[in-house]
């Protein structure tokens, strides 16, 4: 974060100064929300969570050099006191915001793809200057502005991910961190339980663009009618991306080595240049494409987008994350999330991936799918038989209906992750290919902990705050 003084903090929220022998006293370091993160210098922020009360561990944070707290309660520290510490977090992070106006901020969403296309365009923006984006999926109310915060006077590029839990979501997101440039993936099934529709979703992922300035530049996926149709939505200027033969960036000749890896010709109005990605999957394509615009509007060349698409790794955990084991077993770790549209993308790359090798795909439940659930489900075991794949092990009981629909002769049902491990240890043979995946909630990196080689333990999908 800029430095600031625990006054201006407290101006910056609308907070009072307690405990604070001097409020010229500066935050000099990083604003955490675990206290084990602490520097010196650095703001705690004490969030009250379910378990967790970071008030209740504000003294250690100061004893580890911060220069204060953030907290609705005093602490007997120098803390700044709000009505609401996540609604203050927001605020600073506005506030931080305002002052480094030649920051170019980009926001993405969408139903999936989300996390690797802003992993695939923070890397590309690294190479024209200093860049920020969240590790993993720091989307929400709280992640937003803790990666707002992580901001300094030399970051020339801030890649926001932004979730959405319902209408108004991602427009209060749009209202800490304002973008220019705006990047629509695609509207799928997720969230549908909570919307209701297709199109309320729509409108809901469409709340990015609204916010775009007249000057700024909104990128959406020509594929998805949609996100299409999103463009009488914005004030901004509109670039397309994607297959379709009108788009202004777009991919012709994709094509998929055998590990399932994407080489397509980029194609924009001042070139068409060859590009291979280091990421799984045909749905990488159209990632890809939506960061290459970016990078094209914030000034990199055509070849030089292509050269960055190319160096791009995988950089959060649980998304097509691929491993291979001594005796030649691959492991597909896609397990942070999963929704229709991302089960359908991922089945097709496993398919590519095993070609001529026995494939096996640990599928769990999908969530938020609310009425739509069972049949939803149902559709991911026939497009398991639609595809040939050989071994279908189905995981848990609200995923019953994919056991059903991909057919008992190539499915098997489990009842959680340990009978998975236990068939997985006896079926297994050396060069098969496995594709794990399910939403967060049903757990199944632990199928692939338990499997690679050697077991490794399967951490948290992020640390508690406190």
């Amino acid at each position: 974060m800029i430095p600031l003084s625990l006054a201006e903090v407290a101006a910056a929220v609308g907070g009072t100064l307690r405990d604070v022998p001097d409020p010229a006293a500066r935050v000099t370091g990083d604003v955490e929300l675990d206290s084990r993160r602490i520097g010196p210098g650095g703001l705690f922020v004490a969030l009250a969570g379910e378990r967790v009360d970071g008030h209740d561990h504000a003294a250690a944070a100061v004893a580890a050099g911060a220069a204060g707290v953030l907290a609705a309660r005093p602490v007997g520290v120098p803390a700044v006191l709000v009505p609401d510490v996540r609604d203050a977090l927001g605020a600073l992070a506005a506030a931080v915001l305002a002052r480094l106006p030649g920051l170019a901020v980009v926001g993405v969403t969408g139903s999936s793809g989300k996390t690797s296309t802003k992993d695939l365009l923070a890397q590309l923006l690294a190479e024209l200057g200093p860049t920020v984006a969240p590790p993993g999926s720091f989307n929400n109310e709280i992640g937003h502005p803790y990666t707002v915060l992580r901001s300094t006077a030399a970051t020339r590029y801030l890649v926001l991910e932004k979730s959405m839990r319902g209408i108004g979501h991602i427009a209060a997101l749009t209202r800490i961190a304002r973008p220019r440039i705006g990047v629509v993936l695609n509207v799928g099934s997720a969230h549908v339980g909570e919307l209701g529709s297709r199109e309320n979703i729509a409108r809901a992922k469409g709340e990015l663009v609204e916010a775009l300035p007249a000057d700024g530049l909104a990128v959406l996926n020509a594929d998805d009618p949609y996100v299409r149709a999103m463009a009488a939505r914005t004030a901004a200027r509109v670039v397309t991306v994607g297959l379709a033969p009108d788009a202004d960036v777009r991919a012709t000749g994709v094509r998929l080595d055998g590990h399932g890896v994407p080489s397509y010709r980029l194609v924009t109005a001042a070139a068409e240049v060859p590009v291979t990605l280091a990421v799984h999957g045909a749905h990488q394509v159209g990632n890809s494409l939506a960061a290459a615009a970016v990078a094209l509007e914030l000034g990199m060349s055509p070849e030089h987008a292509a050269a960055a698409l190319g160096r791009a790794r995988p950089l959060s955990r649980w998304r097509m994350e691929v491993t291979e084991r001594a005796d030649g077993v691959l492991l597909v770790n896609d397990a942070y999330n999963a929704n229709p549209e991302s089960m359908a993308a991922a089945l097709r790359a496993l398919t590519t991936m095993a070609r001529g090798r026995r494939s096996w795909a640990v599928l769990g439940a999908m969530a938020e799918l609310g009425g739509t659930a069972a049949e939803e489900h149902a559709r991911v075991g026939a497009l398991a038989a639609e595809l040939a794949v050989d071994r279908v092990l189905v995981v848990g009981p609200d995923a019953r209906p994919t056991h059903e629909a991909a057919g008992p002769d190539r499915s098997a049902h489990v009842p959680d992750v340990e009978a998975a491990v236990a068939l997985l240890r006896a079926e297994l043979r050396p060069q098969d290919v496995v594709l794990v995946k399910a939403s967060r909630s049903a757990g199944l990196e632990r199928v692939v902990a338990a499997l690679a080689d050697p077991p490794v333990a399967a951490p948290a999908a992020g640390g508690a705050a406190r």
